[in-house]
């Protein structure tokens, strides 16, 4: 999905990752985007917990930041972000079966 997303011509990167860097997390909407984010590892875990993963909170925290840093190597220009995160991806699920 990420791929797809990244190589459209619509692609904006992550409106909740850019509002905090640039509000901090202080800020009213700093608080809101992270509280975003935390849905977003929420979710995550849930999903880990369904797959039987081990300690599903690191895993998503850990998978969140390939999601994040996807965006951002996204929005760099590199089009292939989703790809190499995809094989980082598959390693980090290993490590937590």
């Amino acid at each position: 999905m990420f791929d797809e997303w990244f190589r459209s011509d619509g692609f904006d990167t992550c409106t909740f990752v850019n509002v905090l860097l640039e509000m901090g997390p202080d800020h009213v909407l700093g608080v809101a985007s992270i509280r975003h984010l935390q849905n977003i590892r929420t979710m995550i875990a849930q999903l880990a917990t369904e797959a039987g993963l081990r300690d599903p909170e690191a895993f998503a925290r850990s998978w969140h930041i390939l999601m994040k840093g996807s965006i951002v190597s996204a929005a760099e220009g590199d089009t292939d972000a989703a790809l190499r995160a995809q094989a980082m991806a598959a390693s980090l699920i290993d490590q937590h079966r």
